[in-house]
């Protein structure tokens, strides 16, 4: 087994200098997800297809909604139980020895899902390809049609609980000035302004915007890469986010919220958790929410 750490932030060259490495395991992570135009009804398509067209050489793909989740109709990405998420890693081909490269075509989000689910169960041996799909063939890197070598392994899940919150949690974060509540989708969603998604429109009160998404995201909508760590801290520095002693990230069903929390593990804060229900599940309760 190699002793080599694999970067949180995963450069293309560093990848391709290691495709034949034979503890790396490469998962494409790719969901599509949109919003009815008029109804805010959330559609969910697998990138299976696109992942069978062409992808990284030795890559398997991660089905996301039914492998990687709790499969809740209403909460359609919480996080499975231990016993499964070990059960999908093993299919995979991953174990407890391995090293993992987790890449998507949709804006890193869904791979930086799987990191922080991988985090979540004990597993710090995985790293998100900065700047995906996207970049990697935009760079005109090895692309593959052919399936990955099946692998024996063994994958010892170690839960840490702190790495999501419940709803209780986030109610009493709302009046602790230790606490800083991030909202990562849009603005026009924090403001409650856009398109009704979850329920109600707006956003748990007190919360601040840090979008994974759009013009001002945490990732370039150029060329899908995080911004440099500077401009990432200086984001997160101007919604009072930095100082605070523990972050609860939120979204609409966790995903941009994972992107969110891996964005802030690359600035070096670790006190981070993720609501997972985010406003799937609050916007549809009676809890307070505030819009502009």
């Amino acid at each position: 087994m190699t002793t080599e750490a694999v970067p949180s932030l995963v450069e293309p060259e560093w990848l391709e200098a290691r495709l034949d490495a034979p503890e790396l395991r490469i998962v494409d992570c790719t969901v599509h997800l949109s919003f009815g135009p008029e109804t805010g009804d959330r559609r969910t398509e697998s990138g299976r297809s696109d992942w069978e067209s062409g992808h990284i050489p030795g890559s398997v793909f991660a089905d996301i909604p039914t492998d990687l989740s709790a499969a809740d109709p209403a909460y359609p990405y919480q996080r499975p139980s231990p016993e499964k998420f070990a059960d999908a890693m093993e299919d995979l081909g991953i174990g407890d020895d391995s090293r993992v490269v987790l890449y998507d075509a949709a804006g890193n989000g869904w791979a930086a899902r799987v990191w922080w689910l991988l985090r979540a169960f004990g597993f710090d041996r995985a790293g998100v390809l900065n700047g995906g799909w996207e970049r990697w063939t935009a760079e005109d890197r090895p692309v593959s049609t052919s399936p990955p070598a099946d692998r024996e392994a063994t994958f010892t899940p170690d839960p840490r609980p702190d790495r999501f919150v419940e709803k209780e949690t986030v109610l009493e974060a709302i009046d602790d000035d230790a606490c800083s509540l991030v909202n990562a989708l849009r603005p026009e969603d924090h403001a409650g302004t856009g398109l009704v998604k979850y329920g109600r429109p707006g956003r748990i009160p007190g919360s601040v915007n840090v979008p994974a998404v759009g013009d001002e995201a945490i990732v370039d909508p150029e060329d899908t890469t995080y911004r440099p760590q500077a401009a990432l801290r200086d984001r997160f520095a101007e919604a009072g986010v930095t100082d605070s002693e523990r972050v609860i990230t939120y979204c609409g069903g966790g995903i941009a919220a994972s992107n969110a929390a891996f964005a802030l593990h690359l600035l070096g804060m670790d006190a981070v958790a993720v609501y997972d229900g985010s406003l799937s599940e609050w916007g549809r309760t009676d809890l307070p929410m505030e819009t502009d």
